[in-house]
């Protein structure tokens, strides 16, 4: 193939470009200080626009929480989220009555379907030292057909998520995360049942790809039609099909070439997102993705009126006992429950 598999290069910034089927992708990267009584930040929030702050002060921001740095209950309708926590813990309430505590390497993947409200809080737990948090919240959409599905989630726990580990030929580490789609032989842990991914013939791949340094490795071709996205986040440069490529840019690729990445002096981090597009009409407005402002207004009424289920918890930024571990409540009563931190 003659073709480069560089399409486009752009800049990245807090909220990443992305193309269907993903509707958004965000990096949540914050290093919050020793937490407080009530699992704030144990630190003045003097000067911060509490509510709505995104500014980073000091590192570090609240988002629309007040007391515990977060997002406190929230619709959604139309499409699915993908939380993968690096570090730091994420509380889970639902107005389902569904209930989690994850982080440390788990994912949740998240249906929103017909609709539910949700929050998703960052309790800082450590009195005696830092809180450091990072994240990727990603949204995926779904079909019209699929859109009024009934809410649900999956845990993918960190122990279970697979992993590809190689060396290339000079002995330098890869590994990948392979947290949606297939690598060779090395197959994700199975989405939720209406997914756009759950048909192995989307082709929807959602992995991290880690470089040591000076590494050399081939991100393999796919189908034909397929979109492709690669986010580098962490590092210094990288070479890709002879273009140099430095830090916190991303990349459009054709899907259907090889990409050979030559790593920089810097060991290097970056997000693969790849699927074949819906390909419809998307309408969104805040919290709601349809395909036309008909269903945006219909999605509105419906909350207005039900709110999806109402609001089981005592408070609307919902954090859970600060001396339980990891754990998933699910809408049907099944309780996971990994352990540990």
């Amino acid at each position: 193939m003659n073709q480069t598999p560089v399409l486009r290069v752009w800049p990245l910034d807090f909220q990443w470009q992305t193309v269907d089927p993903f509707l958004f992708c965000v990096h949540h990267e914050d290093f919050y200080p020793k937490g407080n009584a009530q699992f704030g930040p144990q630190a003045s929030l003097a000067g911060r626009h509490l509510g709505h702050d995104f500014e980073g002060i000091d590192g570090w921001r609240m988002y629309h929480g007040n007391v515990v740095p977060g997002f406190p209950v929230h619709p959604h309708r139309g499409f699915e989220t993908v939380t993968i926590v690096r570090t730091g813990l994420v509380d889970h309430a639902d107005s389902l009555g569904a209930a989690g505590r994850y982080g440390g390497g788990d994912v949740q993947w998240m249906t929103a379907g017909k609709g539910v409200q949700h929050s998703e809080m960052f309790p800082l737990l450590n009195a005696d030292r830092d809180n450091p948090l990072e994240l990727f919240q990603i949204w995926l959409n779904l079909p019209a057909a699929n859109k009024m599905v009934e809410p649900h989630f999956k845990m993918f726990w960190r122990d279970t998520i697979p992993k590809v580990q190689t060396q290339d030929a000079a002995g330098r580490r890869i590994e990948i995360e392979v947290f949606a789609g297939a690598l060779g032989e090395t197959r994700a842990l199975t989405p939720p049942p209406d997914s756009w991914a759950a048909n192995d013939g989307n082709h929807v791949a959602i992995w991290l790809i880690k470089l040591e340094r000076g590494a050399r490795w081939t991100l393999p071709a796919t189908a034909t039609g397929i979109n492709r996205s690669l986010y580098f986040f962490s590092g210094e440069t990288l070479q890709l099909a002879g273009n140099e490529i430095k830090v916190k840019h991303g990349m459009a690729l054709h899907a259907a070439a090889d990409s050979v990445i030559e790593n920089g002096h810097a060991d290097a981090q970056l997000l693969l997102l790849q699927g074949r597009p819906i390909a419809e009409p998307v309408a969104s407005y805040g919290p709601f993705v349809m395909n036309n402002r008909a269903e945006i207004e219909q999605a509105y009424a419906d909350y207005r009126r039900t709110h999806f289920g109402g609001w089981p918890w005592p408070r609307h930024d919902q954090v859970h006992d600060p001396q339980r571990g990891r754990f998933a409540r699910h809408v049907d009563g099944q309780v996971e429950e990994p352990g540990g931190w």
